[in-house]
């Protein structure tokens, strides 16, 4: 028989196969978040200097030499961003990072650098003063520091030894922000709490709760995943602390997840099956060429030498194997009998999705 190549998750799959959904215990914090209160990105163009000659080749990466030409004239120093400046200790980057909501001046944020010419290693690098902007142009923030690499590149004379991604580095607390960009939470009348997975019970017991705290309907839904709550004459930041901290019963959702490249999936203990009948045979077609060499008759003046491809092609086509699922069937008893027919991971995938097709998973099927 045939292992599985396929991680299963099974939780409590000792639960009767008539059991409800079951709920579980979470603070309103873990499952909402306050509407426009988000991060936001941010990006910059820079320059990493200090490399041991792992920098960028200047013919290949000519905008390296014109953004040190730039940095230098700033300075006080003309240069001409030529090609015949030839400097390897320098690396053009772009710099990523996140503004997190509530964000003041002076906030500190990690950022991302990569390098995008044909550096080799950021290693032992330190990133120029670089400005970040959001989606709107505008400079939210500056980033400067020595970079941290997950990895190396090192070797010569042909040998060489690459560890990870030695051209993309960290810099922790290396970008400080240079502007307020926190709401004003004290003159709100009203706001919304969003949930991260939209659903139209887990909202109504959202606002259920936070009106059984203040003893009055302050909290309304409005669809599957707004819960609008009154503000009117409470200090926000205070009744936000309040209301995120109340415990709820949710409900998760029933989904099965199949990551087709790893050939990996993650199925629920809720997930469950209606009565179907799968058939799953295999068909195997193997075609070899082998070479063989065709020489002359002996003491022939004519014939040559040559090299003669022969190609056979076989076909096996395996029995169909069966398996019966009854109303209500578990995931484990899905995974048995799939085991039983020896079916490997991509036909379980198949199975799966043919299951879905045919209404007969009772589950949401994600495909990654």
């Amino acid at each position: 028989m045939k292992t599985l190549c396929t991680i299963l998750l099974l939780a409590a799959l000792a639960f009767a196969a008539d059991a409800p959904p079951a709920s579980r215990q979470v603070r309103i914090r873990e499952i909402t978040t306050v509407e426009g209160a988000r991060e936001n990105s941010l990006i910059g163009y820079g320059l990493v200097v200090g490399l041991h000659g792992t920098g960028d080749q200047t013919k290949q990466t000519i905008f390296t030499t014109q953004m040190l030409a730039n940095i230098m004239l700033r300075m006080g120093l003309q240069i001409a961003p030529t090609t015949s400046i030839t400097v390897k200790n320098i690396a053009a980057v772009f710099v990523t990072s996140s503004l997190p909501a509530f964000t003041r001046t002076g906030t500190q944020m990690d950022v991302i650098v990569s390098s995008i010419g044909d550096a080799k290693s950021l290693e032992g690098g330190t990133l120029l003063l670089t400005p970040l902007r959001g989606e709107d142009g505008q400079i939210y923030a500056t980033a400067q520091g020595p970079l941290t690499i997950g990895g190396y590149s090192a070797g010569g004379g042909g040998v060489s030894r690459q560890l990870n991604h030695p051209t993309v580095g960290r810099i922790a607390n290396g970008a400080v922000a240079e502007r307020d960009v926190a709401p004003d939470l004290r003159n709100l009348t009203s706001l919304s709490l969003l949930l991260r997975e939209a659903d139209f019970t887990n909202a109504e017991r959202v606002a259920l709760s936070i009106n059984s705290e203040f003893g009055r309907p302050i909290a309304a839904v409005t669809d599957s995943r707004r819960i609008e709550v009154s503000s009117t004459g409470q200090n926000v930041p205070a009744m936000l602390a309040r209301i995120q901290s109340l415990p709820v019963q949710i409900i998760s959702p029933t989904r099965v997840v199949i990551n087709e490249k790893t050939g990996t999936i993650v199925m629920g203990r809720d997930a469950r099956l209606s009565a179907a009948s799968i058939l799953q045979g295999s068909l195997a077609i193997e075609i070899a060429t082998t070479f063989e060499v065709s020489q002359p008759t002996p003491l022939s003046k004519t014939g040559t030498t040559a090299v003669v491809p022969e190609t056979t092609l076989s076909t096996h086509d395996g029995p169909t194997k069966r398996i019966e699922l009854n109303e209500g069937a578990t995931v484990e008893q899905l995974v048995n009998g799939l085991q039983a027919i020896g079916a490997s991971a991509r036909d379980v995938i198949s199975i799966l999705q043919a299951l879905k097709a045919a209404g007969a998973l009772q589950a949401d099927l994600e495909v990654l």
